[in-house]
């Protein structure tokens, strides 16, 4: 199955989770979006016939994003992130979507779930939703917050749902 993971650094790689968290603060969201449709344009070129997002943290959110703002994206699978409102209405996104969010996060509250999730359904969308009693960042091996029950889950279910729209 062919992926394309996208640079979105130029190259930079963070050092720390502050030299991390400084690079998110600056990122350019319209040129990310930029970037995300460049790649599933290129992959489509390339005869992928079906293109899905996902991504971890930042990464979830830009999945919520390009779901919203890129054309031609099959279905997305966010992992704990949801963008800024400004950047995407969940309201206008009509492609098939599964989440998987942390009941213990701060920084992608439950709340901040909620208000994603029922967005969606009010704009007409069925999302998958699923919270995990874990904390932010449950599926990274190198996290303190990992969880190897809840990553495991949540891998198994997103392998299906991307069996099942890709």
């Amino acid at each position: 199955v062919p992926a394309l993971a996208i640079d979105l650094y130029g190259g930079r790689v963070a050092k720390s989770r502050e030299e991390a968290a400084g690079l998110m603060a600056q990122l350019d969201y319209g040129h990310a979006m930029k970037v995300i449709s460049a790649g599933a344009a290129a992959l489509r070129a390339k005869g992928v016939k079906k293109v899905a997002s996902l991504g971890f943290c930042m990464g979830g959110a830009l999945t919520i994003a390009a779901a919203a703002r890129v054309p031609g994206i099959a279905c997305g699978v966010p992992f704990y992130g949801v963008p800024p409102a400004g950047l995407a209405d969940p309201a206008k996104i009509g492609i098939p979507m599964q989440g998987h969010f942390a009941n213990k996060d701060d920084w992608c509250t439950p709340q901040v779930v909620n208000e994603f999730e029922k967005a969606m359904t009010t704009g007409g969308n069925k999302p998958e939703v699923f919270r995990y009693d874990a904390a932010h960042a449950f599926a990274n091996e190198k996290s303190p917050a990992y969880d190897p029950a809840a990553a495991r889950q949540a891998w198994e279910r997103m392998m299906a749902f991307l069996g099942k729209h890709l």
